[in-house]
């Protein structure tokens, strides 16, 4: 990732092909180790490839991937099935919250007299 980011941040700068120098010249103004064999590696993959392509196809990519909490889309989760096999009972009970009507008179005075 630190590659990845460093590589961007050269991008950024204005260079349309950063070169391994470039992204460990970022890494020593931070005071970071560069792995020469991983740098190589990331380059040989992204050479000759338009920046905003890979991020757009890195997009599509994560997108696809689940990220919820295991809720089903219709908001609404499988039914519980207890030790027997039996479904659970399901308890739904629905308070109604009365809203209270606010007078006019609060404590004796308004805001509006």
């Amino acid at each position: 990732m630190k590659i990845v980011a460093a590589y961007l941040l050269s991008v950024l700068g204005g260079k349309t092909s950063p070169t391994a120098e470039d992204v460990k010249n970022i890494f020593s103004s931070v005071g970071i180790d560069a792995d020469d064999n991983k740098i190589e590696s990331f380059l040989t993959e992204v050479k000759g490839k338009d920046i905003t392509e890979l991020i757009a196809t890195g997009r599509e990519k994560l997108a696809s991937v689940p990220s919820g909490g295991g809720v089903a889309v219709g908001g609404s989760a499988a039914p519980v099935r207890s030790a027997g096999g039996a479904p659970a009972a399901e308890e739904k009970k629905e308070e109604k919250v009365e809203e209270k009507e606010e007078s006019d008179d609060d404590m004796g005075f308004s805001l509006f007299d």
